[in-house]
């Protein structure tokens, strides 16, 4: 096959497999947050934010709106969108000034055995041009709409990853993307699939408290054993409300070591809230294993 010939096959072979992608239906787009509501700034109104967002959905070419459609045969999903900061920082040494809109977008969908809810975000950041009203508001729009495009592809990739079967899903812990390997360990440690508890353990080391927070839900949700040590060494040093999730969540995990370790911290830690949290930990545990024996679950000898 000619050159030329081959690159228009590939080119076509490119654009099929695109078209062929999934498109998720969404059935409901809502805004939420005083920063879409009054915002001098932005200049923009909640339904003229909402305008670029659908627009955002839509060039993505991986969402259906359905609103006010027939229903189809999947269960559409429902984004709200809200806008927690528009601002202007000082940046290259305090040379230019920067115009950034923050995105966070929830992913809900109902009708199944259990509600499902996702969130992911954006930042948008744009140089401004001209320090003037006119040269403010135009790099803050073009923030905004990079933040939206921003949150709209991330969107697709997390519910690309829930999905994929769990062979690709740890491919993709590889992948060169960052959203594309967040999106897979979050699918993992939803199915508690043991390639996500190393990786989550080592997110507890993370600089940003919210990664942190993260990791810890998904280690109680997958009660890994192994994140024990590594809770316990988190704690050093952590302030009073921090601290206190940090001994509820080793309650909840279990096992002699976390056993241990609230048992010292009830009995002896100088935070009297500390102590407290400790030993309602401990009930958690012991109550928690009291249900794990067999008489506990009526599934004695006797009952066989």
């Amino acid at each position: 096959m000619k050159p030329a010939l081959l690159l228009t096959a590939c080119v076509l072979l490119l654009g099929a497999c695109r078209s062929q992608a999934p498109r998720y239906p969404v059935e409901e787009v809502r805004l939420s947050g005083e920063t879409l509501t009054d915002n001098s700034q932005l200049a923009l109104g909640p339904e003229q934010v909402r305008a670029l967002f659908r627009q955002a959905l839509e060039s993505s070419k991986r969402f259906e709106l359905t609103q006010g459609k027939e229903p189809g045969p999947r269960r559409g999903w429902r984004l709200t969108l809200e806008l927690p900061f528009t601002r202007e920082l000082l940046k290259d040494d305090g040379r230019h000034t920067y115009a950034e809109v923050g995105a966070t977008l929830v992913l809900e969908r109902f009708g199944g055995e259990l509600p499902e809810r996702y969130e992911v975000v954006g930042l948008g950041e744009i140089r401004l041009g001209a320090e003037t009203p006119e040269g403010r508001r135009e790099a803050l729009h073009a923030a905004l709409e990079s933040a939206l495009r921003q949150v709209s592809e991330s969107a697709a990739l997390q519910l690309a990853a829930l999905e994929r079967d769990n062979v690709g899903l740890v491919r993709d812990l590889q992948a060169t993307d960052p959203r594309v390997r967040e999106f897979a360990l979050r699918a993992l440690a939803e199915r508690r699939h043991p390639a996500a508890a190393p990786l989550l353990i080592e997110q507890l080391k993370s600089n940003e408290a919210e990664t942190v927070r993260r990791a810890i839900g998904a280690l109680v949700e997958m009660r890994t054993p192994g994140a024990v040590p590594a809770l316990i060494d988190l704690s050093k040093g952590k302030e009073v409300g921090f601290l206190q999730e940090i001994v509820f969540a080793l309650g909840e995990i279990g096992g002699a070591e976390a056993e241990a370790y609230l048992f010292t911290v009830a009995q002896g830690h100088d935070q009297p809230a500390i102590q407290a949290a400790a030993q309602q930990a401990l009930d958690t545990l012991y109550a928690s294993r009291k249900l794990a024996t067999p008489e506990a679950r009526g599934t004695t000898p006797a009952d066989h």
